[in-house]
């Protein structure tokens, strides 16, 4: 090989894995938050209480240059029942309860991951998400709209706990229930 093809060659490779890093930047798991946010219904829901859980981030990527795309995973068993009004051993009864075999299963079912299939501008910094979402052994076609503002993407998604399998938890002979519908806001951040 002469010394110019081994130039081009070294160049070559160089620009390929420069062209690769920046089509396919890791998600910064610090910087960035999932937050799951359940309800109450129910005749008596006024005695029960909403949740708020904190989802971190295990791993993933965005893609900025076409195609885009995005790849979000999530440990089922780091999910965290923040809910500060609660008691401690309330919370901690909740947390039992939401990783146990009655809702995900953290177990059996210890990946809960989302990876885009399509990805549709709908104006600057703006676009339409659409991809498969895995929870609980089952995956959904999920659609949201996601909106870049100040480097980070930003969205909410709302989905429903009996299309993964899920039968909402249910105390007082269902006066008091959780419902199906749970809201997931994203506040994600690509790494530099």
């Amino acid at each position: 090989m002469t010394p110019t093809r081994s130039i081009a060659l070294a160049l070559a490779t160089v620009a390929a894995t420069a062209v690769a890093s920046a089509e396919n930047r890791p998600i910064d798991a610090d910087r960035s938050t999932l937050t799951v946010f359940v309800y109450k219904s129910g005749l008596f829901s006024a005695f029960a209480d909403d949740h708020v859980i904190r989802a971190p981030i295990a791993f993933g990527s965005i893609s900025t240059d076409p195609p885009l795309a995005v790849e979000v995973s999530v440990r089922s068993a780091n999910l965290r029942v923040l809910d500060p009004r609660l008691a401690t051993d309330k919370r901690a009864e909740v947390q039992t309860r939401m990783l146990s075999s009655e809702v995900l299963d953290s177990l059996k079912y210890p990946d809960i991951t989302f990876t885009s299939t399509a990805i549709e501008s709908s104006g600057p910094d703006r676009w339409m998400v659409t991809g498969g979402l895995s929870i609980h052994g089952e995956t959904r076609s999920t659609r949201f709209p996601v909106v870049r503002q100040d480097g980070r993407y930003r969205g909410t998604v709302v989905v429903k706990q009996r299309d993964f399998g899920i039968q909402p938890i249910s105390i007082v002979g269902g006066t008091v229930k959780v419902k199906d519908e749970l809201k997931v806001e994203f506040d994600i951040v690509a790494q530099r």
